[in-house]
């Protein structure tokens, strides 16, 4: 039987897929620059006028925020400390449950710089560098045996009560000031470490992202239990692995009937890539969801997890400038407490 093609004239989702990227990377900014202005207010003493700590930050504590999960789902409450970074966390995982691992492809500003990173690369050395499977493999299990010893750490070795003790010490009430200086204070070995993953994310597409963040692990797990799936009509398919060839995460698109993978980030470049209409499609169970609904439905869904925080109160943590100086004064005196052991 012969197939009948048409053309896919749908309007591309990448141009929205940049400007929600370009966005939120500037949210992050501003956010920099808000906690900048706090810790120059904490570095003077209250000498300087005091400028309000921005919740957002919250959302650059993964640890702390997965922690107050937990803590959350064992005892109903909420920790004071970073409560942002609570519905933050929640909202992500709801997002990775409904869109996949659309965080990792739409919001992230580091898998943001790493993409654009990778395709510099490809277009300085004129091709894209995939490392062989052999080597593929074990170095992907690298994010996924991080992220299993962080939940063995939490679950069996601290516990509930071990956990609640950690988020109430105050290495985790300063932990974002900490966090500050390791970067604006950056040691020779941590600039070495920085520059080594960039130019590995120059030759090899998302390096950082494929094979060491224990979030995008996490968030791969939890993209699999979504009901919304790439699929692709075989009876339509002309075969020319455009889809494969423009996937980020090296999914071969072009092969399967339905995307099921822990790597899929929800970009949709092999839907836009697809040159017959109706080929590749974002679906719910058999019916299929407009592109531009996928762009709307990840800013909304954000935007009503962290809304939902502000107006129940538990946005802003209600830590006081006075106790916030008194720790200061002392931070740098604040080990990891496991290691104090």
């Amino acid at each position: 039987m012969k197939k009948v093609f048409v053309k896919n004239d749908s309007p591309r989702l990448q141009p929205y897929r940049l400007a929600v990227q370009v966005a939120f990377s500037l949210l992050c900014i501003w956010i920099g620059i808000e906690f900048y202005w706090f810790i120059r207010f904490l570095e003077s003493g209250s000498g300087e006028l005091f400028y309000d700590r921005p919740p957002g930050v919250d959302g650059f504590l993964p640890i702390s925020s997965l922690m107050n999960v937990y803590q959350y789902l064992s005892t109903g409450v909420i920790h004071p400390y970073h409560p942002a970074g609570f519905f933050i966390f929640l909202t992500i995982i709801i997002l990775s449950l409904v869109i996949g691992k659309s965080f990792c492809g739409w919001l992230c500003p580091v898998g943001f710089l790493s993409e654009y990173t990778g395709k510099l690369g490809a277009w300085v050395i004129q091709r894209k560098i995939r490392i062989p499977a052999w080597l593929d493999y074990p170095l992907r299990s690298v994010k996924y045996l991080m992220l299993g010893y962080l939940f063995y750490v939490i679950i069996w070795v601290m516990k509930t009560s071990g956990v609640w003790a950690f988020l109430d010490t105050p290495y985790n009430l300063m932990a974002d000031v900490k966090m500050y200086y390791f970067f604006a204070e950056l040691s020779r070995t941590g600039l070495i470490v920085l520059i080594l993953l960039w130019v590995l994310s120059f030759f090899i597409r998302n390096f950082w992202c494929r094979y060491l963040c224990p979030y995008g692990a996490f968030l791969g797990w939890t993209s699999l239990l979504s009901v919304v799936r790439i699929r692709r009509k075989k009876e339509t398919c002309i075969d020319c692995g455009l889809c494969a060839r423009v996937c980020p995460s090296f999914i071969k698109v072009d092969k399967v009937k339905t995307v099921f993978s822990d790597e899929c980030i929800g970009c949709m470049q092999c839907v836009d890539a697809c040159p017959v209409k109706n080929t590749l499609e974002l679906q719910v169970g058999r019916r299929a969801i407009p592109k531009r609904l996928v762009a709307a439905a990840i800013v909304i869904l954000f935007l009503a997890g962290t809304g939902l925080g502000m107006i129940t109160e538990n946005w802003q943590n209600r830590v006081s400038k006075e106790v916030y100086l008194e720790h200061y004064q002392n931070h740098n005196q604040y080990g990891h407490p496991g290691m104090n052991r």
